[in-house]
């Protein structure tokens, strides 16, 4: 493996799709989405697994510091009920806390739900990880990754990959590119490489 691809763990939280009960849509969601954006090579681990919090963290934790994933999104657990503790496993394995990413997840679903002040996605740097607690349903996850652009594809509200690149840039990860007619990832220009090709 190159030390330019980037490895994404996806990560889907759910008791009834973990014990087949229900088809997982997170992963699948999160797949798809990658395919569009993504321009520079990169690889996924997945995993579908309980809502429990032990669990939880013992797969984060793999897949950080074992699996090598410099990026790991989760999907599902983040609401008010007993057993979401996505955000609070999520916080007991972090190094440090990046909540940017959760006030800005929220302010792209308020748009559309006064419910999306239930949420309570967070964001973490583990060593050079950075893990990232995304919605559960499809469609929420392509808007807090895309952000809302109008009629002409302008952006109104950024979404949270645009930065998230830097980032891995800032935690010693692989330089990370995107397909801008999906996704405008920022850096400042000093951070900036010259294309290659």
């Amino acid at each position: 493996m190159s030390t330019d691809t980037l490895r994404i763990g996806l990560v889907s939280i759910s008791d009834r799709a973990s014990s087949g009960g229900y088809e997982d849509k997170g992963v699948p969601a999160l797949r798809e989405w990658f395919e569009r954006a993504l321009s520079s090579s990169w690889e996924m681990e997945t995993r579908l697994i309980p809502d429990d919090q032990a669990i939880i963290e013992r797969t984060l934790i793999e897949l950080c510091d074992e699996a090598g994933c410099a990026l790991v999104l989760t999907t599902g657990g983040t609401g008010p009920a007993p057993r979401d503790v996505t955000p609070e496993a999520t916080l007991a394995v972090a190094h440090k806390v990046m909540p940017g990413f959760g006030e800005q997840m929220r302010q792209i679903s308020l748009k559309f739900v006064p419910t999306a002040i239930l949420s309570r996605q967070v964001a973490v740097i583990r060593g050079k990880s950075l893990i990232i607690n995304l919605p559960g349903q499809p469609k929420s996850i392509k808007e807090t990754l895309e952000g809302l652009k109008d009629a002409a594809g302008e952006s109104l509200v950024d979404g949270i990959f645009a930065a998230v690149p830097y980032c891995i840039d800032l935690i010693g990860g692989p330089y990370v590119e995107a397909h801008a007619s999906v996704i405008k990832v920022f850096r400042p220009k000093s951070a900036i490489r010259p294309s290659v090709g």
